[in-house]
């Protein structure tokens, strides 16, 4: 996601209204948005109509939603979470319908015509991509050393008795310790691999990313793996008895699996990226 608009726009010549688009769809989308709202200063949300293809859009205060605007929205932390849930929300409800190419945080057009015209544009890449996701949703998956693995405590070290306090025994207690936590996260990275080749399996896409630091994990875990799974969804139980028999598999002592899903394919459609500049 952006913090600026992805197009340059910034207020319609009479400061009305511009069209937000969250998401492209097939045009025989059914359009059940009714669970979500969108964006609370702009009006309803509907489909707008482009050849083969549709988008989701609202129109919403250009004043509100000019470049400058954003920017200095989307630098509060607050106002970025409540943007972006909303955008996550449409986008959610629009993917539970049908397949749908969500369009980065803040895609805005001069009206419906500039629309149409980027996203017509592109319309067969939007179509591959489309054909691409049917049926198929996004999976997260995660891998964590856990706090007790992370860190050696000094009596797991074999070392000298207590009365011999020498630099050297000192400095041999210090590398077993390495020793031994290198080696617990070396054992994390080969199961790791193993739930990636496991997951691999049942999926049709992939993408890896480099793992969360403590400052999103915590301080009691450490991060191993952290990746997203294009999935069919007539495969969603055969992700669950994999993630299930590797969690209880002896291998993976200490080690924790995190799943969370099904998501829209974010990972796999960068609508961003698929729509032209106008």
């Amino acid at each position: 996601m952006t913090s600026t608009p992805h197009h340059s726009h910034t207020a319609d010549a009479n400061g009305s209204f511009v069209t937000y688009a969250f998401a492209v769809c097939r045009s025989d989308h059914p359009g059940n948005l009714t669970s979500v709202h969108g964006h609370a200063e702009g009006g309803p949300l509907r489909l707008l109509a482009i050849g083969p293809l549709c988008a989701v859009v609202q129109d919403v205060p250009a004043a509100r939603f000019s470049e400058g605007a954003l920017r200095e929205r989307l630098g509060d932390a607050a106002e970025l979470e409540r943007c972006a849930r909303t955008h996550h929300d449409v986008v959610t409800a629009a993917a539970a319908s049908g397949p749908a190419v969500p369009m980065p945080l803040a895609t805005l057009y001069f009206g419906d015509e500039r629309a149409r015209a980027a996203i017509g544009e592109s319309r067969e890449r939007f179509s591959t991509a489309l054909e691409h996701i049917t049926d198929r949703t996004e999976w997260a998956v995660k891998v964590h050393l856990t706090q007790g693995f992370t860190t050696v405590p000094e009596s797991a070290a074999p070392g000298p008795g207590p009365r011999q306090t020498s630099g050297r025994a000192y400095l041999d207690r210090l590398r077993n310790r390495h020793r031994l936590r290198e080696q617990h996260r070396q054992n994390a990275l080969a199961a790791a691999e193993q739930v990636d080749i496991a997951v691999r399996e049942l999926a049709v896409g992939t993408v890896r990313r480099r793992p969360h630091g403590s400052e999103v994990t915590g301080k009691d875990r450490t991060q191993i793996m952290n990746a997203a799974y294009l999935i069919d969804k007539d495969r969603t139980q055969e992700l669950a008895a994999t993630i299930e028999r590797l969690r209880a598999s002896a291998e993976f002592h200490g080690i924790e699996i995190c799943v969370s899903g099904p998501w829209a394919p974010y990972s796999f459609t960068d609508g961003g990226d698929l729509a032209s500049h106008p």
